[in-house]
């Protein structure tokens, strides 16, 4: 049973390296969530390490300026990030997915996915083209994540019948951005799946992400035996099941997107809380209402 705990600071001398979800950890898709800065930053000047883990579709670089000047969270909250994007673009340019793709998701956002990716030895030349003369799809996101995933229907049946493979750059299904709830990609990958297309997944709750937060902590000479890392995050079918998965103890927050389920203001309901876990078949090592 996960244990319920008020700061951060509680369990933080059992682990050198956190791996930390960023959006409803660190930020709300709007502004840097304060208190989740001061434990990061308190953490770090400890000498713990950070490597913020997220299933942004942006590159590593992306995702440093996009919190850092759009969000507001200060560059000492972190060490290394891994995204999911960094990951899924390696696949690309080895063609996991050929080499005319349909992409999905916003362009003005998402367009330094397809930036050339210099670590991978005779990388495919990506084209972006129409569904009809693509041989796979790239999935950022929606066109409008507004919108009900279904409405994609009639393009992912003619992919499937022409057999294409989806890439799928962020595995969550959906987000808070503020007040607002968004579709991600996840969806549509999920949708593309059960009308019997291939996706492939490469964040969080997947091995590959992992991997790639591993060795960011060998870049910068952190050898962490998985044993003394803390994953951290509100996803209960990616950040929790990918820790699980990858025998990684985990840090619940149940303020994110399962404020209602655990009826979380400051601390969660233990009743609620316990009652969503085993619905959810998921035990997190600790459990805390927001990242503080």
């Amino acid at each position: 049973m996960t244990q319920i705990i008020s700061a951060l600071s509680d369990v933080t001398s059992r682990y050198d390296a956190l791996f930390v979800d960023l959006w409803g950890c660190v930020h709300n898709g709007v502004h840097a969530l304060p208190g989740a800065v001061s434990a990061l930053q308190a953490y770090r000047a400890n000498g713990g390490t950070v490597v913020l883990v997220t299933n942004s579709p942006k590159p590593r670089a992306g995702v440093e300026t996009q919190v850092r000047d759009q969000f507001g969270v200060p560059d000492d909250c972190w060490d290394a990030i891994a995204s999911s994007g960094d990951s899924a673009r390696s696949a690309m340019f080895q063609g996991a997915v050929g080499q005319k793709v349909f992409f999905m998701g916003q362009w003005d956002r998402d367009e330094g996915f397809f930036e050339p990716l210099h670590l991978i030895e005779d990388p495919v030349d990506i084209t972006r083209v129409p569904l009809e003369q693509a041989e796979g799809i790239i999935c950022c996101g929606p066109f409008n994540p507004m919108l009900d995933p279904a409405e994609n229907r009639p393009q992912f049946l003619f992919a499937k019948q022409k057999g294409m493979k989806l890439l799928c750059a962020n595995p969550d299904i959906v987000v808070d951005r503020g007040e607002v709830r968004e579709w991600c990609a996840g969806a549509l990958a999920k949708l593309y799946t059960e009308m019997g297309g291939q996706s492939l997944y490469f964040g969080k709750p997947h091995p590959p992400i992992y991997d790639l937060a591993r060795r960011r902590l060998a870049e910068i000479d952190k050898l962490v035996p998985d044993g003394r890392i803390l994953a951290i995050g509100d996803g209960i079918h990616t950040d929790i099941a990918g820790a699980m998965g990858e025998d990684i103890d985990s840090l619940f927050i149940s303020g994110g997107l399962a404020a209602a389920e655990t009826k979380t203001s400051q601390d969660p309901d233990p009743e609620a809380l316990n009652a969503f876990l085993n619905r959810e078949m998921m035990d997190p090592t600790y459990t805390i209402g927001f990242l503080r």
